[in-house]
């Protein structure tokens, strides 16, 4: 596998890494449609943990089976498909090394009470990884929870494990919690935080959710308007989540949330795009259409990442 300048500068950012963990980011960066140009699409099928399974596939029934997803990645000429632990084993052999797996190491659910707390239970293991041959790690964290530090330590370790086998880790850093208001979670500078969070935590690629022009913190209001950052369009809010993601030295991927429009899908992407982002990792608006809706807006999605729509 070549690959491109794009690339080749991309992985110089990652200056301690191995060649395990680097060549497994080259593959998840030179694979499908998107491949070799710095951008990247992901499919995350880990509803099933988070909402149910009837809240998840039921709209399209065919994505009950586990197959179905590695199939539409494959065929959408997708960059990486991730999910729990047993998702991904059910389809492990038939479709080993046809597209690069994101091993989803922990999640919660929707049966747990208000009081419970923000936090996610570890389901899988490093070695798990390396037996289904996934090129990383995925895992969640909350900062604003009170459960958040103890998060942070249990990637720490989790993070390092895998490094030190050659596997990349990819970070879910989504904003809720005692700490946060519902507003405030998609708030730009608790976004900015959070991206800078998993950057510092030592994240390869970071997921966030895109932000709207809300300020939550006091004291960040007082320099987000002193200093005058740019905020109201939302590539400028992609821009700035860059910023803080090392100054672009890290890869940031911004995720689809819940079911939408096509066209509010597709204007998520071109701001993405215009705002300097990696990409989308795209899930329910993909897999809960049709397989022939899906793979079509997925195409119209690759046309806007290399500039063609």
């Amino acid at each position: 596998m070549k690959t491109t300048r794009i690339v080749k500068n991309i992985l110089s950012n990652y200056e301690s890494d191995n060649p395990g963990v680097k060549g497994n980011l080259a593959r998840m960066l030179m694979e499908g449609k998107l491949g070799g140009t710095g951008k990247m699409i992901i499919l995350p099928v880990d509803q099933g943990f988070e909402h149910g399974p009837a809240r998840s596939f039921a709209p399209n029934p065919a994505a009950y089976d586990p197959h179905y997803h590695y199939q539409m990645a494959i065929d959408a000429g997708l960059n990486a498909y991730a999910a729990p632990l047993g998702m991904l084993e059910a389809g492990a052999d038939t479709f080993a090394g046809q597209i690069p797996t994101i091993l989803k190491m922990n999640s919660a659910n929707s049966l747990m009470s208000g009081t419970a707390g923000k936090d996610q239970a570890v389901t899988a293991s490093v070695n798990d990884a390396l037996r289904i041959g996934a090129s990383a790690i995925g895992f969640t964290i909350y900062p604003g929870s009170d459960c958040a530090l103890d998060m942070i330590e249990e990637i720490r370790e989790l993070r390092e494990e895998a490094a030190s086998v050659g596997i990349a880790t990819v970070l879910w850093s989504y904003p809720r919690g005692e700490g946060i208001s519902k507003e405030g979670e998609t708030a730009i500078d608790v976004a900015a935080y959070a991206a800078q969070i998993a950057a510092l935590v030592g994240a390869h690629i970071i997921k966030i959710k895109l932000s709207t022009d809300h300020l939550m913190l006091p004291e960040a209001k007082k320099v987000y308007e002193e200093q005058e950052i740019t905020i109201a369009e939302q590539a400028d809010r992609v821009r700035h989540c860059m910023q803080a993601a090392f100054n672009g030295r890290r890869i940031v991927v911004f995720s689809g949330g819940a079911k939408k429009g096509e066209n509010s899908v597709y204007d998520d992407a071109r701001a993405i795009r215009d705002g300097g982002g990696n990409g989308s990792i795209i899930g329910r608006n993909t897999f809960q259409r049709s397989r022939e809706d899906a793979l079509a807006m997925l195409q119209q999605l690759v046309d806007i990442y290399k500039g063609k729509a």
